[in-house]
């Protein structure tokens, strides 16, 4: 699959939510995602407007989110990754990482809830280090601490 990347405009809010709801679904099975929507909307808008980088990642005929990232060039921190259900196994979210380390090239840090046995497997395959462990501020779940440098 060739994947073209293009930045976030206000016209894939609906797109990219209704992704966010169904991938965060997938793994957290029992909580409403759903319910969750107006909160990321209102994280979409604040990381936007911090300058930060919404890239979607969009299938070869440019018509459909295949996935996207949401990544800060400045700090290095990848808050969002999500892959489009149908597209899990497929190489988007490597091409997705891939994306995440062209623009923030120097080192890129995230968490990882430690119930997303398959989110640790991917980014231990990419490289990336566990540096410890904590508490998710907004959920109480316990994460892992990653980074990844060159």
């Amino acid at each position: 699959m060739r994947l073209t990347f293009q930045d976030y405009a206000g016209a894939d809010e609906a797109a990219l939510i209704d992704l966010w709801a169904e991938s965060w679904s997938e793994v957290y099975a029992d909580i409403d995602f759903n319910a969750r929507r107006p909160w990321f909307a209102g994280h979409l808008a604040a990381w936007q407007k911090g300058g930060d980088a919404i890239r979607l990642a969009m299938d070869d005929m440019g018509r459909v989110l295949a996935g996207f990232i949401l990544i800060s060039p400045r700090s290095g921190l990848l808050d969002q990754i999500c892959v489009a259900r149908t597209l899990k196994g497929s190489g988007v979210a490597e091409a997705l990482l891939t994306e995440a380390r062209r623009l923030s090239p120097t080192r890129i840090i995230l968490d990882v809830n430690l119930m997303n046995a398959r989110a640790i497997r991917f980014y231990e395959k990419q490289g990336f280090l566990r540096t410890g462990e904590g508490i998710n501020p907004r959920s109480g779940l316990p994460i892992y601490h990653y980074r990844w440098q060159p």
